[in-house]
């Protein structure tokens, strides 16, 4: 299970960040045991998926193994799929990919969620909406647990300080990346030959892999400069951890300890359950 090249993504939900490279956008770094690159600004989706389309074919051309990794969830609570009448988590990125209409300057994102809403019994699971214009089935405050399945993934309750997969905006939400990541996920999937982690067997030339930068967050503070751009510094340090883990024979175990439940709906973060493994490559 070796790897030729590791690229880590930092994604976004949110509009078009413009030239200047900032916070909160998407950042894109790659690294091999030739060295690390710099990490790259990319100021929209549109943008970040035509550079992943163009490194993947690169990487695809020379014959190269990758583990591509996001920060974002891979999936929802178990039991949300059963509810919406899908089959698997791959039958919900293909719904993502059809509905979503995504444009640098915006997108139906709370639209969506509020379709997805009504389609269920009681209030949420999504909330938070962002437009002017309320939405009947998409709460803007976080509305009292009244769904039939969990609040969190396994790995969130997990993950101290992990947000859940509802909220759609706001400090630190991950529902809108959630929501625009999966869709280019089915489209990668459709595209490239690729092993989708924990849920499907790692034996295709492309790896797609759940991360949480928080998970190496001491690091990252560490190597954190006056001007540097912590997003931009995260990339690097899951890169880097990534291939220290590989030369030290301790990745594909780590990701091998995916709790199986986690395996069959929900995702799973990588590093959790490997952090003895995680601790020792960031060292």
């Amino acid at each position: 299970m070796m790897f030729d090249t590791v690229l880590m993504v930092d994604w976004s939900g949110g509009n078009d960040r413009g030239p200047t490279p900032k916070k909160d956008a998407i950042w894109l770094c790659a690294g091999s045991a030739e060295g690390l690159e710099a990490p790259l600004y990319l100021r929209n989706r549109q943008v970040a998926e035509a550079a992943l389309r163009d490194r993947l074919a690169t990487e695809q051309a020379r014959g190269r193994r990758v583990l591509l990794g996001f920060d974002f969830p891979f999936g929802y609570p178990e039991g949300f799929l059963a509810a919406l009448g899908l089959r698997s988590v791959f039958d919900l990125w293909a719904h993502y990919d059809q509905a979503l209409e995504d444009s640098p300057r915006g997108n139906n994102r709370f639209a969506l969620a509020d379709a997805m809403n009504a389609r269920l019994p009681g209030i949420g699971p999504f909330w938070f909406n962002a437009g002017k214009a309320d939405l009947p089935h998409l709460p803007r405050k976080k509305p009292q647990h009244d769904f039939p399945f969990a609040e969190r993934r396994q790995a969130e309750v997990r993950a101290t300080g992990a947000f859940t997969c509802w909220q759609m905006g706001g400090a630190g939400a991950v529902g809108s990346q959630a929501m625009t990541g999966m869709a280019l996920l089915a489209r990668l999937r459709r595209e490239f030959p690729v092993s989708v982690w924990p849920f499907e067997p790692l034996d295709q030339p492309i790896a797609l892999v759940e991360i949480w930068p928080s998970l190496v967050n001491p690091v990252v503070r560490a190597a954190l400069r006056p001007g540097a751009i912590k997003d931009a510094v995260q990339v690097r340090v899951m890169v880097e951890t990534v291939l220290a883990m590989q030369r030290a024979g301790c990745l594909a175990p780590a990701l091998a300890a995916v709790p199986e439940s986690a395996r069959a709906e929900e995702g799973w973060i990588f590093g959790l359950g490997a952090e003895e493994s995680l601790a020792a490559a960031l060292s």
